[in-house]
C-alpha cells in the first residue's frame, strides 16, 4: 500500500471499531478534565479515575483547590505517583486560573503551557476535549502505532505529530487520536504485538517478516 492508502485504511477500520470515542478519563468540566490530564503523567487512566472523584469532592474548581493545602492535595493523589510534584502544579496552577485568567481554564494552547505540570502534550488534551479545538495529542501508544503503520518514523512524539497532522485531514485529528489509543491499549501494545501480530499491521504489511523496534518517544 501506499502511504495515502494507509491512511485511508486506517481511517477506516478504526471508525468501525471505534465509533464512538469516549474520553478515558473522568471529568466535568475543562479544570477537572485538566486536572485528570495532568494526574495521568506515567499513570494509568483507570487509577486515575479511582483517585479523582475523591479529590473533586473535596476541590471541584480552580476556588476550592487553591485553598486545599499541597499536603492534602499530595495524600490524596499519593496513588498516582510522582505526588509531591503533580500535588504542587495542581495547587499552583489553580492559584494561577483564578489570577490570571478569571477562574477560567485558558483556551490557548500558549496560555495552557505556561501553567505548571502543563505540557504540550497535555494542553492539546484540553484544547480538543474540552474546547473542540483540532489537535492531535501524540502518546507513547499513537507513537508506537504510527511507525508500526508506516505513518511517522519519527523519533519523538513531537515529529510523530507534525507526520500525522500532514497526513491526516484536520477533522479527523481530535477522534482519531482517542481511536488509536484504544486499538493500541486493546489489539497493537508494546507487548501484545511487534508490527506482525494485530489486524492492522497485518493488512498493512502481509509480507513484513522482523519485528518494528519503535524509536523511543
Amino acid at each position: 500500500m501506499t502511504k495515502a492508502e494507509r491512511v485511508d485504511f486506517v481511517l477506516e477500520e478504526l471508525g468501525k471499531l471505534y465509533p464512538e470515542t469516549p474520553i478515558p478519563l473522568d471529568h466535568h468540566d475543562p479544570f477537572t478534565l485538566l486536572v485528570a490530564v495532568l494526574l495521568s503523567a506515567q499513570c494509568t487512566d483507570k487509577r486515575v479515575n479511582m483517585i479523582t472523584p475523591v479529590l473533586f469532592r473535596r476541590a471541584g474548581n480552580p476556588q476550592l483547590m487553591a485553598k486545599l493545602p499541597v499536603e492534602e492535595i499530595q495524600e490524596i493523589i499519593r496513588p498516582c505517583g510522582l505526588s509531591p510534584q503533580k500535588a504542587r502544579a495542581i495547587s499552583v496552577l489553580s492559584d494561577m486560573i483564578l489570577n490570571n485568567h478569571g477562574g477560567e481554564v485558558p483556551q490557548t494552547f500558549q496560555e495552557l503551557e505556561a501553567l505548571p505540570g502543563v505540557g504540550h502534550k497535555t494542553a492539546s488534551v484540553v484544547m480538543s476535549q474540552a474546547f473542540g479545538f483540532p489537535a492531535f495529542p501524540v502518546d507513547t501508544h499513537i507513537h508506537r502505532l504510527s511507525q508500526r503503520w508506516g505513518l511517522s518514523n519519527g523519533k519523538n512524539v513531537v515529529q510523530t505529530e507534525k507526520d500525522l497532522k500532514r497526513i491526516f485531514p484536520q477533522e479527523h485529528w481530535n477522534k482519531l487520536h482517542l481511536q488509536m489509543i484504544f486499538y493500541g491499549r486493546e489489539y497493537c501494545s508494546a507487548r501484545g504485538c511487534d508490527g506482525r501480530v494485530c489486524g492492522i499491521c497485518t493488512a498493512l504489511y502481509p509480507g513484513r517478516r522482523k519485528p518494528v523496534v519503535t524509536k523511543k518517544a
